[in-house]
């Protein structure tokens, strides 16, 4: 049987039609119910053809639920090789393996706190941690090499001390402010984090909802697991969303996505320029997502070790060539706020205002991802303000800072060093991932009544009385000074491991010797 007549035909494809594909030379995979010729796709697909040709011939669904936006085969698999539904009554199933690490985790699932039981941000990554499916935790937990930075960003915030004001009126306390004209009830925002529905089915839209509902705005990430269209389809009329970009090779690709984000409505495009190459997150590596790709942005290569983890296999299609000069090209395109996610030093947000073509960077290091023993965002913005407002720029541009947030507290030491808000990631998947929508509600809600007592006890009772005197930053650049331990973090903190004993053989083959 010819693509031509398949394409034609209202008959259902069977089952066993779709079964004789099931080669490098003639692939069709099933998806959601339908049939797709991806034979010519195999080597353009950023996570390598091996991925693909494990379904060949057969429902790949589940493994390509979470991982690619629902609208990925529309956008760039050419019409010709969508062959039409399939009668899944035909399709033959395939009995799975038992799993022992799912039987335990289906366990502990039982098992798990009830949400009223979290009382702060880091309850809902202890819960997290402990039902996520090895791999998801993998990369949602991972950090750069050593993690000396992933560490260093929650630490930071422990070696800034308050200098509280007292006999202040704070009856009434107002954290409402503004980010890039918007008004929100929150300095904080959501920030993009990658594959949301490795965390909860729904994906990034959860966090859509949690986001209108506590009037804070939604940094929505190149590689969600959800579509672009249908994240902004989430959200409700007024409610602002940010873009985050990883510009893409193909400057035509990178010209559409901004441009449709513009037409929809986004407020906001934030350039990640902290990423040329996808750090090395060994936890991810370790976890050998084998089974996960992303063709989010259509790019070439089947060179993609998929041995390195999902953030490699993801990220193909990263331009490692992006430079200052590409600026002025995107102030052409878009009239968008234009904000540089991922600045680490002073003189590069001298040169960004110098542009003229920003408004605004992310001190950030890409949550301690990218590259290991770079300085926490904190420590910049503290570093940055006074060359600010030394040269009266304060006003010029809006800082950002990310990475490490996990109490109101380290919000307002941020807006006291001159932050105008805070991105938070992480905490909200653990949130999502635990306990779906309530979770990121709660989460928020903490937030928010954390932020109301300790405005009221630092002697705040607006955002915009909140300034440098408050604080004090002298052990801030000191990386050897003690803090008090952290227990909470520290019992989350996913220790790096080493290579792991060769599995025994269940035919008893090169089997490991037991020792005497």
């Amino acid at each position: 049987m010819n693509r031509e007549s398949n394409n034609t035909q209202k008959q259902k494809l069977t089952g066993e039609q779709i079964a004789e594909h099931n080669s490098r030379e003639s692939c069709w995979v099933i998806i959601h119910g339908k049939a797709y010729d991806v034979t010519e796709f195999l080597p353009e697909h950023p996570g390598g053809p091996k991925i693909i040709l494990k379904y060949a011939g057969k429902d790949a669904t589940e493994e390509y639920e979470p991982i690619h936006p629902p609208d990925t085969l529309d956008k760039y698999l050419d019409k010709s090789k969508h062959l039409g539904e399939v009668d899944m009554s035909t399709v033959e199933k395939e009995e799975k393996e038992e799993d022992p690490d799912e039987e335990e985790r289906q366990k502990r699932i039982a098992k798990m706190p009830i949400l009223e039981q979290c009382y702060n941000l880091m309850d809902f990554e202890a819960v997290a941690k402990n039902i996520m499916k090895k791999t998801a935790w993998a990369y949602y937990s991972s950090g750069a090499d050593d993690e000396i930075t992933m560490r260093e960003n929650h630490s930071a915030f422990h070696k800034i001390w308050f200098r509280p004001r007292i006999l202040q009126n704070v009856k009434d306390i107002d954290f409402s402010t503004s980010m890039l004209g918007t008004k929100v009830d929150m300095p904080f925002y959501v920030t993009a984090t990658a594959l949301g529905k490795l965390g909860n089915p729904e994906g990034e839209v959860v966090l859509t909802r949690g986001a209108r509902k506590h009037n804070i705005i939604q940094m929505i990430p190149t590689l969600a697991s959800c579509s672009f269209d249908e994240i902004r389809d989430a959200a409700e009329e007024g409610q602002t969303q940010w873009l985050q970009l990883y510009v893409n090779s193909d400057r035509n690709i990178t010209k559409r996505i901004v441009e449709h984000a513009e037409k929809r409505g986004c407020k906001g495009l934030f350039i990640t320029v902290d990423a040329p190459q996808l750090g090395r997150r060994e936890k991810d590596m370790r976890s050998k997502f084998s089974d996960v790709g992303s063709n989010v942005q259509n790019s070439g290569g089947d060179s993609v070790d998929r041995s390195q983890g999902a953030a490699r296999a993801i990220s193909s299609f990263i331009d490692p060539s992006l430079s200052w000069d590409d600026l002025p090209w995107f102030r052409s395109i878009t009239s968008m706020p234009i904000v540089l996610k991922g600045v680490q030093r002073v003189e590069d947000v001298v040169r960004a205002i110098e542009s003229r073509c920003v408004q605004g960077v992310v001190l950030s290091n890409h949550g301690g991802r990218q590259l290991d023993f770079a300085r926490s965002g904190l420590e910049v913005l503290a570093e940055v303000m006074p060359v600010l407002r030394e040269r009266g720029w304060q006003d010029r541009i809006e800082i950002f800072v990310d990475g490490g947030v996990r109490r109101a507290t380290d919000i307002i030491k941020a807006l006291c060093l001159g932050a105008k808000g805070v991105g938070i990631g992480r905490p909200f998947l653990y949130a999502m991932s635990a306990y779906g929508l309530a979770g990121v509600d709660r989460a928020m809600q903490l937030l928010k009544d954390e932020m109301e007592m300790n405005m009221r006890l630092i002697g705040c009772s607006s955002v915009d009385q909140l300034n440098p005197t408050m604080v004090d930053t002298r052990g801030l650049s000191m990386h050897t000074t003690g803090v008090p331990s952290d227990n909470l973090s520290l019992y989350n903190y996913d220790p790096l491991a080493g290579p792991k004993e060769k599995a025994e053989d269940p035919r008893g083959q090169d089997a490991p010797k037991s020792k005497l």
